[in-house]
């Protein structure tokens, strides 16, 4: 009961904590200022990119097929990542886009009822 009731120093320590919550905030906003004061400015609008002459770049759509990985003969040790070259993609000659199954979202988790 006597936690509960009122007292003049509770109030004083409520007082001093809002006042070093709103000095936190003061110094924080002053701070951001300083950095951004430091900070190169803006790009006037005649520093701004252009488009090209010709105009936007068009959009390419094509499916991309990656490397095959190389085949390891009977007993000899598998290769490890770091064996394995950069595996570049490369144009697919088929232009069909690769479809899921029926029935399946295509990932992990998706919802769906998934190949029944």
């Amino acid at each position: 009961m006597q936690l509960a009731a009122a007292s003049g120093l509770m109030s004083l320590v409520l007082f001093i904590v809002a006042m070093g919550v709103l000095a936190l905030l003061a110094g924080g906003f002053w701070m951001t200022s300083r950095v951004k004061y430091r900070e190169s400015p803006r790009p006037r609008p005649e520093e701004q990119p252009k488009l090209p002459p010709e105009g936007a770049v068009g959009e390419v759509r094509e499916n991309r097929e990656s490397q095959e990985i190389p085949q390891i003969p009977k007993g000899e040790r598998p290769l490890t990542p770091y064996e394995l070259s950069n595996m570049d993609t490369r144009p697919s000659a088929s232009k069909d886009r690769p479809r899921w199954s029926r029935g399946s979202s295509g990932s992990f988790g998706g919802g769906g009822l998934g190949a029944h």
